[in-house]
């Protein structure tokens, strides 16, 4: 595809249009958290639209689309399997309680339309890494962003097993998840996942221009750290965990580091 413009215009039709069929789905069940599904699935639409329209170099451009379905493929399937037979997330059912009657539209504004927004300009700088017909060669921005996207990917995954694992256990019903990865941060997968995009910003990097891109990485950091990451998720916790307040004062909430002690 000649213009990249084209294929932007292209990627966010394909992205409102996934969004669009979520949110149809949900009205039935009267349950958003299909969102949840449809997240990681949507960028690996574009990677793979992308892929297929675009005339970059092959190399990149199958380096890109193999790293990013890795990883929505398999947040899609982690976020199916956890939100499946457990009714609407906490979160959305705020939503939908202070909306009253209103919601059924509203959510496809608020919910479905707005992420669908968000998951193309995240995805600005797979798209551009993809588009670019030069370098016409992996170099060491290539190199250094698949390594950054590979402990990222691994922090997410590992977490998010963590967490799996901690909650399958009877024994922690209204327990705070504090182990392993969850010791150092209050939200690694989190943290895994913004690392991982910083990842493939940096492989951008190897095509000419691509400074501008910086906005995915900062969008998606933005969303986890500012908005429907940690300040919504945080919420619902601090009123479930009776000790998730303690949690919160002697953990970093988002780059994992050492535990602080307890004040006295």
């Amino acid at each position: 595809m000649e213009s990249i413009w084209m294929l932007l215009v292209m990627n966010l039709g394909a992205a409102v249009a996934l969004l669009f069929v979520g949110w149809l789905i949900s009205l039935p069940l009267r349950n958003v958290s299909v969102v949840d599904t449809l997240w990681g699935l949507g960028f690996v639409l574009i990677a793979w639209l992308t892929l297929g329209f675009s005339d970059g170099y092959a190399g990149r451009r199958w380096l890109l689309a193999v790293l990013v379905t890795l990883w929505g493929a398999r947040l899609s399937i982690y976020l199916t399997r956890r939100n499946w037979g457990k009714g609407e997330d906490p979160r959305y059912a705020v939503w939908r309680a202070r909306s009253g009657e209103a919601f059924w539209l509203r959510s496809l504004f608020k919910v479905f339309l707005l992420q669908a927004l968000f998951m193309w300009i995240i995805a600005l700088a797979l798209q551009y890494g993809q588009s670019a017909a030069s370098p016409s060669r992996f170099t060491l921005w290539d190199a250094a962003g698949a390594m950054l996207w590979i402990v990222g990917f691994t922090l997410e995954t590992v977490a998010d097993a963590q967490l799996a694992a901690f909650k399958a256990d009877p024994r922690n019903k209204g327990r705070v998840m504090d182990r392993g990865l969850w010791a150092c941060s209050r939200h690694p997968n989190y943290f895994g996942e913004a690392l991982l995009w910083w990842g493939i910003f940096i492989i951008a990097l190897a095509a000419p221009g691509a400074w501008w891109t910086v906005i995915s990485p900062i969008a998606i950091t933005a969303v986890l750290l500012k908005m429907t990451g940690i300040p919504l998720t945080e919420q619902g916790l601090i009123e479930r965990r009776p000790g998730y307040r303690e949690y919160i004062a002697r953990t970093s909430a988002f780059v994992p580091w050492f535990p602080r002690k307890p004040a006295g």
